[in-house]
């Protein structure tokens, strides 16, 4: 399961990263937001972390304007490791076990967002001793 959160700037490529999910046949809970009404970014950003650090989500993918206000509101959860691009997806989730995905809808189009959420997903934890290692040391 997949938690989904975004503020207004996000809104509308989050829709186009419901789709490309509900294609690839994968589940997702929506935290919100629901329109492009302005809301604050934390609520949204704060609500799909938690749902990653209690388990009731394996995954995140959190979206605003920049992507990093949303992204600091998420860090601010234990257990929450972020990514942001194509190389970051990758090289965190093999090292660092990344569990949430932030994008900036005003910095990136869908083609590339879409490319960077089947990175994200598709590229596993590589499980080495020192990775879990260095997480430990992290958590």
């Amino acid at each position: 399961m997949i938690a989904l959160g975004c503020d207004h700037g996000g809104y509308e490529l989050m829709q186009e990263v419901i789709k490309h999910l509900e294609e690839r046949g994968l589940e997702y809970k929506n935290f919100g937001c629901y329109s492009t009404e302005s809301v604050d970014y934390p609520v949204y950003g704060q609500a799909a972390a938690k749902a990653v650090a209690s388990g009731e989500c394996d995954k995140g993918i959190i979206i605003c304007g920049t992507g990093i206000g949303i992204s600091i509101s998420a860090n601010k959860i234990k257990g929450i490791r972020l990514c942001h691009d194509c190389f970051s997806a990758q090289a965190t989730r093999e090292h660092n076990d990344a569990n949430m995905l932030a994008m900036g809808a005003r910095v990136i189009g869908p083609g590339l967002a879409l490319k960077i959420v089947d990175i994200f997903l598709d590229t596993p934890f590589s499980n080495d001793e020192r990775h879990v290692r260095r997480i430990g040391m992290i958590e």
